[in-house]
């Protein structure tokens, strides 16, 4: 089942953040210019300015077109969950780490707000996508793929985003035992956002009937 469309103050407040996101994004390369020790391929690998590309990405289309159709709906959630496991990973793991983004503003848009507010707007505007594992599945590729990128670059450029990521701090088997966990818990985390839009879009159906 495909989203409604969504009222106008979401769609207003959707854009409001979106241009937030854009402003975190930029300020630190921007800032960074006449810096010869910035790197930007370094800034975009890591996967929280990644998932907040996204993030700005669906933001915006949501507020100008908001799409209905079940292809963008996908989208929408697989970003929900991109922006959720930077939350939680950040959260848990990264919070006491310097992770380029020193400013603190920066900090707490990128890996606290924009988060909440995607999480947010999934909930505000669900959709039933149903539970399967083409579905799961799909969503897990991006972070799969990315961290086959980041050990590949890793030895390449002598540079981990995460030290989660980093052999050269823990050895390679407790970092594939960290990745098993890892891939557990985004799992866990695909179904929580695909069940979260199921069971409020059933909460609605009564209420709308009424």
């Amino acid at each position: 089942m495909t989203a409604g469309a969504a009222p106008l103050w979401i769609r207003i407040v959707r854009f409001g953040f979106a241009a937030l996101g854009i402003l975190a994004l930029v300020w630190i390369p921007i800032r960074n210019l006449d810096e010869s020790a910035f790197s930007a391929a370094d800034y975009f690998s890591y996967f929280t300015i990644q998932s907040n590309v996204l993030g700005v990405i669906v933001l915006l289309i949501g507020a100008v077109r908001d799409p209905r159709d079940r292809r963008w709906q996908a989208v929408r959630g697989a970003t929900t969950l991109y922006l959720l496991i930077t939350g939680v990973v950040y959260a848990v793991l990264l919070a006491k780490v310097d992770v380029m983004l020193t400013d603190k503003w920066i900090n707490d848009v990128l890996h606290r707000i924009l988060p909440a507010v995607v999480v947010l707007d999934w909930i505000l505007v669900p959709v039933a996508l149903g539970i399967t594992r083409k579905l799961i599945g799909t969503w897990l590729i991006y972070p799969a793929v990315y961290g086959v990128y980041t050990l590949i670059r890793g030895p390449i450029v002598d540079w981990y985003p995460y030290p989660f990521l980093d052999p050269r701090q823990q050895g390679y088997v407790s970092l594939i035992i960290g990745l098993v966990i890892l891939s557990g818990v985004f799992a866990l985390l695909a179904v929580s956002v695909v069940s979260l839009g199921a069971l409020i879009t059933r909460w609605r159906e009564p209420a709308a009937s009424e």
